[in-house]
């Protein structure tokens, strides 16, 4: 048998060296600063929060824009990253004596919404305010509207019905069990919706871009999977209709089986909160975002989720860990061979800091990826711990994950953006690209976040110091939101966009990345991408037959 894995193994070193390009092996190289400040003032920039930019062609001229949003919404040149426009966030230019509405938390969404051939600019913001515009900025008909006076952090855009003009999805930070809008490109809100307006699950304030829409039944719609502020998660089909439950839930929709670390708990309905730790230990989903993917390559979806575990004998704060479920699409726990997910994984690390007075919110966002190039996903996660984790199915962590952004030598706390994942030298393994921000100091010595890239093994690569901030009264900085990974130029190489705390939109060359097999390419994955790699793509077996 060794004598055929060696023989294998030389034939597959022999297809790379004969067959594959040249770029197929070469080094990851080190990004270089193309433009900063982006979307700046002359002496200060507006605070960056959780918004991921986008890239898109808005005019059809063959170049490419940055949209992108901390407070105003900005369209940046690609190639310098001048300003071509910027608007208050839910107004038109038309009322310039509106201050800005509030800050932008979930990623932009560019896209052709209602079928005309060009392209729409959504987005959502503080104060209520969910928009589409044209590319010269100016509101499309029936826009914006105003759900609600709390701050907006879900967006996501998808067509539900596939009548072939997409529907907008915003959830809310609010202080109530209806917290999910769905409109039509018009603007009109569709029936069934708001959501939850009745009893059939329990809901709270989204405080994360939680939200996922996604056929994850094979009915031929789309559905949509909300965790919000309580140890709940609700799933909806596009009418508003709460998906049921596996029957050994009862009549049960989802939203109405509460979420236990153990399963038995879970099962029977309620726990104990002065017995063991199976009674007590719950999750909540203020910040748990949900995911769904075919993992075990079968045609049906899984929904994949983060919460914050904790005690209800102590209550919520404080959290106990991070904790990463993986449920089937009748809300059962995904179980597959030796994959067993009947639990989630556990203990994956106390909290550094829940306190964003101390340190800014790490978002827990799953984000799932190949990233061994061995055809089976792994899933990969910030968290508050000060670590970036990557499990595989196996439930473990492989290699060098969890990674610490966080450095016990250093005075400070660091967490971590969502990663985006791209395979820059299409070798058939993946890199890890995110942005890390550090503990809140208002005085002493400037402290930088970084940009990080990492091998699929959680090896560094390049760590890069973020620019620091245009007022010198700022200091610190960092990235909270997930890079974008986009070809912004004339060349062939791809760019990384980065949306900084202090510093504006921030732009790097990744050289030599033309071709790059770009896995997870921005927050949440929602954006729609405007490139694809022609390159070839490597077969799961030849990494398998590469390694030991």
């Amino acid at each position: 048998m060794s004598i055929v894995i060696m023989m294998m193994k030389r034939v597959a070193l022999l297809f790379v060296s004969i067959i594959l390009p040249a770029p197929l092996l070469a080094d990851i190289q080190q990004p270089i600063l193309k433009w900063q400040y982006g979307g700046c003032y002359p002496s200060w920039c507006e605070t960056g929060w959780y918004s991921s930019p986008a890239a898109a062609d808005l005019n059809g001229d063959g170049t490419v824009e940055v949209i992108a949003s901390a407070y105003s919404i900005v369209v940046l040149d690609g190639e310098t990253g001048d300003v071509v426009w910027r608007m208050p966030s839910g107004h038109d230019r038309s009322t310039p004596a509106a201050a800005n509405v509030g800050r932008t938390w979930p990623g932009i969404v560019v896209t052709d919404v209602d079928g005309d051939d060009s392209k729409e600019i959504i987005s959502a913001h503080g104060g209520g305010y969910v928009s589409v515009y044209d590319e010269k900025g100016h509101f499309k008909s029936g826009w914006p509207q105003r759900p609600t006076t709390r701050e907006l952090r879900g967006l996501s855009v998808a067509d539900l019905d596939g009548d072939g003009t997409d529907e907008i999805v915003v959830t809310g930070a609010v202080s109530a069990k209806t917290n999910t809008w769905v409109y039509e490109h018009t603007g009109d809100l569709r029936n069934g919706w708001p959501q939850l307006s009745n009893d059939s699950g329990y809901a709270y304030g989204a405080f994360n871009d939680n939200a996922w829409v996604d056929d994850i039944n094979n009915d031929g719609s789309q559905e949509i999977i909300v965790p919000s502020d309580v140890h709940y998660i609700c799933a909806y089909d596009q009418q508003g209709t709460q998906l049921s439950a596996h029957s050994m839930y009862g009549a049960k929709g989802w939203g109405a089986v509460g979420v236990w670390e153990s399963p038995v708990i879970e099962l029977r309905g309620w726990g104990d909160c002065s017995s063991t730790r199976a009674e007590r230990y719950r999750t909540n989903f203020a910040h748990g975002a949900a995911v769904a993917d075919d993992l075990d390559g079968n045609g049906a979806l899984e929904v994949i989720v983060t919460g914050n575990m904790y005690d209800c004998a102590q209550g919520h704060p404080p959290g106990k860990y991070t904790a990463l479920f993986i449920f089937n699409s009748d809300r059962s726990r995904f179980t597959h061979g030796s994959w067993d997910w009947s639990e989630p994984a556990k203990d994956t690390g106390n909290p550094l800091s829940e306190s964003y007075s101390v340190i800014e919110n790490v978002q827990p966002n799953p984000v799932v990826a190949d990233i061994d190039g061995n055809g089976i996903k792994e899933i990969l996660f910030s968290s508050y711990d000060g670590r970036i984790h990557s499990f595989w199915l196996d439930k473990t962590e492989h290699h060098n994950w969890p990674y610490s952004v966080t450095n016990e030598a250093e005075d400070f706390y660091r967490f971590s953006s969502e990663p985006v994942v791209a395979d820059l030298d299409n070798n058939g393994r993946a890199e890890i690209i995110f942005t890390s921000w550090i503990e809140k100091k208002n005085s002493g010595t400037l402290r930088l976040g970084k940009l990080h890239i990492l091998d699929y093994q959680g090896k560094v690569l390049h760590e890069l110091a973020l620019p620091q901030p245009k007022s010198s009264s700022v200091r610190w900085n960092g990235a909270l939101a997930a890079p974008t990974i986009a070809n912004i130029d004339a060349d062939q190489d791809y760019e990384l966009l980065v949306n900084t705390v202090a510093s504006g939109f921030v732009a790097y060359d990744l050289p030599g990345s033309a071709g790059a097999r770009v896995l997870w390419r921005t927050g949440r994955n929602k954006q729609f991408a405007e490139y694809s790699s022609t390159n070839v793509v490597l077969t799961p077996i030849l990494p398998l037959l590469l390694s030991e």
